[in-house]
């Protein structure tokens, strides 16, 4: 029971039992009143009849007394009178039937009033004539009675509610900054910190208040330490401090990752001998600022063009990673760079095309980090031999089908769920249980050929068709009843498209809201969009909170930026960037992927590693407190 209603109740307990008492001492002092009301009455009139009675008894007029005895009897106020002469034994008897209007029967059965009479002898000087009995009329007593008390009990009904109102309203004004700590405390509990609450009125509050705003801002203080710490490792260990790009271990993680995953793209490196000629005319300093300032205009310029990475791998040498897109936007990305490079390479004094080569080569089929790597530095070579601004390593893979193909072929797959599913266990760190299964899905073309998500995942994002791939992969989910028949949830990967698309909002919100297993239905959102459209994370994620769905973070680690948005989100897991799953090789990766840890376990939010290939891979993580693992030590399944 709440705090509030404890008080109410002893309030309402108190002044009920006030009411009660005051009641009681109300009804025995009427009662009391009213029997001796009676009583002084009934002696009264006693007296009175028999000063009227004696010269009529005395002279034996039988006529005369009937006459006075009626006048004082029809009044009502006595229930019978008995006169007996004295000098023959003659008895008359008058009697008034019991009838008391406007009473409860329940309430005269109580018998609140005992018979009271009185009997006196009637004189004349030392003769006496007849006795006279009167016995008085109780329903004078209740009706009495039951007028006072109806009315009292009215007015303190009155009283009772106008005080009860009060009450509660009083309490709840009084109770108000409790209640407001208690919102705080669960916001506190939650990770979720606010603004300091205003002091209140209560002088026993405001220090109750004062030391939970302390703890709060304590706590907030612990969390924003592992924020910055994992900032700080991150600048420290992953990002070049001439530039402010990321630097080459960045680079092979990411690259290490991107192979890991469905897609496509190219890598670019590029070395600019220029760089090294500003230095020798204008010293290091001058070198420096002109790096950093070639470095803002590199992001500047070719963020908007396509997603990627930029990083700075050597002193002279720089790396583009640009992922899920196809050649022709490769070529645009391309000529950007080159146009970049040549207005920064004209600000120092050089010339155009000349002080810089570039090598690029593209994803093709199963690829490694040591193939790309070596296919990129083998064009760059070839670049600096031929003295070309840019060479692409020779690729001999045909394109499957071109982009119009590829939209005729997505567009039918779509309409007639043209998809099969595979899944893959994700086990907690005991190997006991399965967490969840996360959902992989195969293309089948009309001609009955299955292709895999890693060649026409890059097509849908291009084509922009991420909204409506999700719609029939979760919609074939609910089809198929794989909820029903499989006992642990599903997860499905979102892609940017439907995260940031109000239309697919709207067509969740509604899915969600006919489903009967949304318990069971995980989302995974990449950190990437998180920063990219946090808007729209954010009301996405209100939407599957709404409904009772999980949602996780995945490649958690990956981007560069706050975690403070683990705090907004709140998601009920987080999937470790599979740069980390050799935790134990490199040390400064080791530290990052600690302080990442850290970070959602101070939220309360599951942490599970990925890219696990052995069991000697997953021990190394044994000093961590993880919940769960997935790679390939558990490899996928038809569904």
């Amino acid at each position: 029971m709440t705090l509030f209603r404890q008080l109410y109740s002893l309030l309402f307990g108190l002044f009920l039992l006030v009411v009660t008492g005051l009641g009681l001492v109300q009804f025995t002092e009427t009662r009391s009143f009213l029997t001796k009301q009676m009583e002084s009455d009934l002696n009264n009139a006693s007296n009175s009849l028999g000063l009227m009675l004696s010269p009529a008894l005395e002279a034996g007029d039988n006529a005369t007394v009937d006459t006075l005895v009626n006048v004082i009897f029809e009044g009502g106020y006595y229930q019978s009178i008995e006169l007996t002469w004295l000098v023959d034994g003659h008895q008359q008897v008058w009697k008034n039937p019991t009838k008391i209007s406007g009473v409860p029967k329940w309430f005269i059965d109580l018998e609140l009033f005992d018979q009271i009479n009185t009997e006196t002898t009637i004189t004349s000087g030392w003769l006496q004539l007849a006795t006279l009995k009167i016995t008085a009329n109780p329903g004078i007593g209740y009706h009495e009675l039951w007028r006072i008390l109806s009315n009292t009990f009215i007015l303190f009904a009155l009283f009772f509610l106008v005080a009860i109102l009060s009450a509660r309203l009083g309490l709840t004004w009084i109770l108000r900054p409790l209640h407001q700590l208690s919102v705080h405390a669960q916001d506190v509990a939650n990770r979720k910190f606010g603004p300091d609450m205003p002091l209140p009125k209560t002088t026993e509050l405001q220090q109750v208040v004062l030391a939970f705003n302390s703890m709060a801002n304590q706590l907030k203080q612990v969390f924003q330490s592992l924020d910055d710490e994992v900032t700080a490792l991150r600048k420290k260990n992953l990002v070049d401090q001439v530039s402010n790009l990321p630097n080459r271990q960045y680079l092979m993680d990411r690259v290490s990752s991107w192979l890991d995953e469905p897609g496509s793209g190219a890598l670019f490196l590029v070395k600019m001998d220029w760089l090294e000629q500003v230095h020798s005319k204008f010293g290091y300093q001058v070198r420096d600022e002109t790096i950093r300032l070639l470095s803002s205009r590199l992001q500047e310029n070719l963020q908007s063009i396509a997603p990627g990475v930029i990083t700075r791998i050597a002193a002279y040498e720089f790396a583009f990673l640009v992922t899920d897109v196809e050649r022709e936007q490769l070529n645009q990305y391309l000529q950007t760079l080159i146009r970049t490079i040549n207005q920064e390479v004209a600000k120092a004094e050089g010339k155009p095309n000349q002080g810089y080569a570039i090598g690029i080569a593209e994803r093709v089929g199963d690829m490694t980090q040591s193939d790309i790597m070596a296919q990129t530095d083998n064009a760059l070579q070839q670049a600096i031999k031929e003295a070309k601004v840019y060479h692409w390593f020779a690729v001999n893979q045909q394109q499957l089908f071109s982009r119009e193909q590829w939209r005729e072929r997505l567009t039918c797959a779509f309409d007639n769920s043209q998809f099969f599913f595979r899944w893959q266990e994700v086990a907690d760190s005991t190997h006991q249980k399965v967490i969840h299964r996360e959902l992989f899905c195969q293309l089948q073309l009309a001609d009955g050929q299955r292709i895999h998500a890693g060649q026409f995942m890059p097509y849908v994002e291009l084509l922009s068709m991420g909204s409506q791939l999700d719609k029939c992969l979760i919609q074939k989910l609910s089809d198929d009843q794989l909820l029903a028949r499989n006992p642990e949830p599903v997860a499905v990967n979102l892609t940017h498209q439907s995260i940031s698309d109000p239309e697919f909002h709207t067509w969740l919100n509604k899915f969600l809201a006919k489903s009967d297993k949304d318990n069971k239905l995980c989302f995974e959102i990449p950190e990437s969009a998180v920063y990219s459209a946090p808007e729209a994370c954010e009301a996405l994620c209100s939407i599957i909170h709404e409904h009772g769905a999980q949602f996780g973070i995945d490649h958690f680690g990956r981007q560069f930026g706050s975690m403070n948005y683990l705090q907004t989100l709140r998601p009920g897991y987080v999937k470790l960037d599979q740069a980390f799953a050799h935790y134990d090789e490199n040390q400064h990766n080791s530290e990052l992927c600690r302080a990442l840890i850290n970070v959602a376990k101070g939220l309360s939010i599951q942490v599970i590693v990925t890219g696990i290939q052995e069991d000697l891979q997953l021990k190394s993580f044994s000093g961590l407190d993880i919940q769960g693992f997935q790679g390939f030590i558990k490899p996928p399944q038809d569904v």
